[in-house]
């Protein structure tokens, strides 16, 4: 009966960072770099919030967009923290996670053949989910560029077919953001285009120096673009499942059909938990980012050390993706070998496609004492190579 089974979900398969995470459960005494989780608690603000919303039976159908409430706060968050402008009752919706939010969209937007241009490394998350939708994923290669895709890369991997651009900054792996120039350049070329962007905007509020900014902000690009983001890294909600697209009316009224028939709304109990987290914790991403800026230069001072090599300080989210060349091994072989022999957890950078074999991710949303154990056992590695 598997033969019958559709052949787009026989042909992918879980992620790579899955796939590592699995199997370090067959080493106990493993110390795990692997997850892009914060260790931070959801703040007690929020958890009070969300028991009210239980007590007070909170607990049915909310209108199928979300509730407007959230809408409203939503709004309000995006447009004072960057500067994006949406009405709520029209153009922005409440989702099962910025993963529903991705999915939603590439249901709206693509039809059988559609081309999807990604920046890889990617996130490996995306080019799945193009598939499962009909889908034709283009990858295109920042390696040479610091990680950062250009208007001159995605430029020859335009054709007819190409339907939309999905920029992922700040950056899973690598942590590199787009600058202003690099994003009106990409504007410039998509502007006169019947082209969509997806802007992957999630790790928005982990950016170290400067403030976010989204494409959707360049002239023309707002009617073309759909903004996602969430609260699973900005006030450590993961398994609250809250994320939100922001795009013009006429888009947004299509995937909310789409939404409908997929999860009829968001859980009840999140989104009061989530409307808290937007109106009384607007800055609670901010303690927790300069946390990170801390793990992120100790990070980066231990894996410079031992030789290994970064292509660009990350500028933003919690992860670094660097380079393994240099001890002659493949992405999956060093991983595998540090597992076996010294229990640490890291994800191979083939996982986040063929252009990221050569690198390895490490996840810093980790307490200094877990990094630093993690980075000993690997400096021992190491000079074993």
């Amino acid at each position: 009966m598997e033969a019958l089974v559709n052949r787009r979900v026989r042909d992918i398969e879980i992620s790579g960072i899955r796939k590592m995470s699995n199997r370090i459960a067959d080493y106990p005494g493993a110390v795990t770099l692997t997850i892009g989780q914060p260790d931070f608690p959801t703040p007690g603000h929020i958890l009070e919030a969300a028991k009210r919303a239980v007590d007070d039976n909170r607990t049915g159908y909310t209108a199928n967009a979300g509730l407007l409430e959230l809408r409203k706060a939503a709004a309000e968050w995006v447009g004072a923290r960057y500067g994006q402008t949406y009405d709520p009752a029209t153009e922005a919706l409440v989702t099962v996670g910025a993963t529903e939010a991705l999915e939603m969209t590439l249901l709206t937007l693509l039809e059988e053949g559609s081309e999807v241009i990604l920046p890889a490394p990617v996130y490996p998350g995306y080019e799945p989910l193009v598939r499962l939708c009909g889908g034709v994923p283009v990858l295109v290669d920042t390696t040479a560029t610091g990680f950062k895709i250009t208007a001159d890369a995605i430029r020859p991997h335009l054709t007819e077919k190409t339907r939309v651009v999905l920029l992922g900054y700040p950056s899973n792996p690598t942590g590199r953001v787009l600058d202003a120039l690099k994003l009106k350049a990409i504007a410039a070329l998509l502007r006169d285009r019947d082209i969509f962007v997806i802007s992957d905007e999630i790790y928005s509020e982990l950016v170290y120096d400067g403030a976010h900014r989204s494409i959707a902000l360049e002239p023309g690009m707002r009617e073309k673009t759909i903004v996602i983001n969430g609260l699973s890294k900005s006030h450590s909600m993961t398994g609250w499942r809250i994320g939100f697209t922001f795009a013009p009316a006429e888009i947004t009224r299509h995937l909310i059909k789409v939404h409908q028939y997929h999860v009829t709304c968001t859980s009840s109990i999140s989104q009061y938990a989530a409307l808290e987290a937007l109106t009384g914790g607007p800055d609670d991403a901010l303690p927790m980012r300069e946390e990170y800026r801390k793990r992120r230069d100790y990070s980066v001072e231990r894996v410079l050390a031992m030789g290994m090599e970064l292509n660009g300080i990350p500028e933003g989210a919690f992860y670094l993706f660097p380079s393994i060349r240099p001890f002659g091994l493949g992405s999956e072989e060093f991983a595998t070998r540090l597992l076996e022999c010294e229990q640490v957890g890291i994800v191979p950078g083939d996982a986040f496609s063929s252009y990221g074999e050569g690198y390895i991710r490490l996840s810093y949303a980790y307490s200094m004492a877990q990094l630093k154990e993690a980075f000993d056992r690997m400096e021992r590695f190491v000079h074993t190579l």
